[in-house]
């Protein structure tokens, strides 16, 4: 997918880019480095990592719509690239479209109220996190804060298929989405409450918690975020 959602905006990544447009990656990243301040002009160009897949790790420029029509404008035309222009272009709007659904799905009462009560139980079961980390100080842990995100991270990593990055997930979760969420939250707080009634250790109540978390989400199965169906209401 050339286009995804970075940080809730359409952003088109120069490693497809280059692939679309039938240049070399670094070729592609010069460029842009070479028109620095005109690309800027634009917005603020955004960097990533690549995944690795043997050999040295590279980075990519994720540039946005503007940005991504003004290399369009750098590079000679050929029969391959006008049809990816075309194609960019119409990526681009589809993605724009959805942006839109998904602002109009939050509107939706069923989506405002099941909202608000995942928010409830994401506190009570920050609040049983909160105190995990202080038990797990308590048995010698010197990085106990990094279960808060580790915690949040292996949930959303086992529930969901996520494409681009966004600064809240569940904003562009769907209905079910939000409910399973919480389920699933609520099976982390339960196993942090009931691990440190028993006195366990910090570590086995994380690798129970990440099972019954791994068989939570085999019943369920995987979901794709932003679902079609809530692009469709």
């Amino acid at each position: 997918m050339v286009i995804e959602i970075w940080e809730d905006e359409p952003r088109a990544g120069t490693y497809l880019i280059a692939q679309g447009f039938g240049r070399e990656h670094e070729m592609i990243k010069k460029m842009v480095k070479k028109y620095e301040s005109d690309f800027e002009d634009f917005g603020t160009l955004k960097v990533r990592k690549l995944r690795s897949t043997g050999g040295r790790a590279a980075n990519e420029i994720l540039l946005n719509e503007d940005q991504t029509m003004f290399l369009g404008t750098l590079l000679r035309n050929s029969g391959k690239v006008v049809k990816f222009k075309k194609d960019i272009i119409s990526a681009f709007k589809k993605c724009r479209k959805s942006l839109t659904a998904i602002e109009k799905h939050k509107t939706t009462e069923s989506y405002q109220i099941t909202r608000d009560i995942g928010k409830l139980v994401r506190l009570q079961t920050t609040d049983a996190m909160q105190t995990f980390v202080k038990y797990a100080e308590s048995q010698g842990s010197q990085n106990a804060n990094m279960y808060y995100a580790n915690i949040t991270r292996m949930v959303n990593g086992m529930m969901f298929i996520v494409e681009g990055k966004f600064k809240n997930l569940r904003e562009v979760m769907s209905v079910k989405q939000l409910m399973t969420v919480s389920s699933a939250e609520q099976i982390v707080e339960r196993g942090l409450l009931d691990g440190m009634s028993r006195k366990k250790y910090y570590k086995d109540i994380y690798k129970d918690i990440k099972a019954k978390i791994m068989l939570f989400a085999d019943l369920h199965g995987k979901t794709e975020v932003i679902e079609q169906a809530m692009l469709a209401e």
